[in-house]
């Protein structure tokens, strides 16, 4: 079966942790014969506006891009380079839910839908699953482990993270496109000075998350 080599020097003395994530969670899972491990990750949660993105991915034993960390530690060329990467060399899935989708379930459920989508957009269905954050989705039936601050830990949920980032910052670029003034394509929806700004000035667009404050303040004048 296939298997993963932990990498030298990236656990500290007495299994503590150093500022890279490691392969520890993944040989865990494969010590007991689930050998397809999958890291998930999402992207978008705060942003006021756009989709919530999520990414599973399979890293395969000998070809791990040199770097994986944590999308938010990395600076966006390198998080592009690492993109095509992990896209070349590991099995990828992504999955997103929309505005519409995040204000009629929440962000949290959203979330965790569009992990469920990532994880069944696999080419194949992994055997075990490591979930960055506290909760696992209540849609998967597969072996799952949730691990909290994974995209530090895990060297398969950093990956995915980077996934997902890269991919809902290109939709951002494409929504800014259709809708310029408001500067998605720099601050990803995120409710920064100036979007704040723009969507005072400009109004709501479809994209926009209507359950979140600042835009349910605006469409009803609170």
């Amino acid at each position: 079966p296939p298997f993963f080599l932990a990498r030298p020097g990236l656990c500290g003395k007495a299994g503590r942790m150093s500022d890279s994530p490691d392969f520890s969670a993944e040989l865990a899972a494969q010590s007991r014969g689930l050998w397809r491990v999958a890291g998930v990750d999402e992207a978008g949660r705060g942003p006021l506006c756009g989709p919530v993105v999520a990414a599973a991915v399979i890293l395969t034993p000998g070809q791990i891009p040199e770097g994986l960390n944590d999308s938010k530690k990395l600076t966006s060329r390198r998080r592009e380079v690492l993109f095509s990467q992990i896209v070349a060399m590991a099995e990828v899935g992504i999955g997103q839910a929309s505005a519409d989708e995040i204000d009629a379930i929440n962000i949290l459920r959203a979330s965790h839908l569009a992990m469920e989508r990532a994880i069944a957009a696999l080419p194949r269905p992994p055997d075990h699953v490591l979930i960055d954050g506290n909760l696992i989705p209540r849609g998967l039936t597969l072996s799952a482990a949730a691990l909290v601050k994974g995209d530090a830990r895990s060297l398969s949920i950093a990956a995915a993270s980077i996934i997902a980032k890269v991919t809902r910052d290109r939709i951002m670029v494409d929504l800014a496109q259709q809708h310029p003034g408001y500067g998605w394509g720099k601050n990803a929806g995120y409710p920064t000075k100036d979007h704040l700004a723009a969507l005072k000035n400009l109004g709501v667009t479809p994209h926009h998350r209507r359950s979140f404050k600042p835009v349910h303040n605006i469409l009803y004048q609170v």
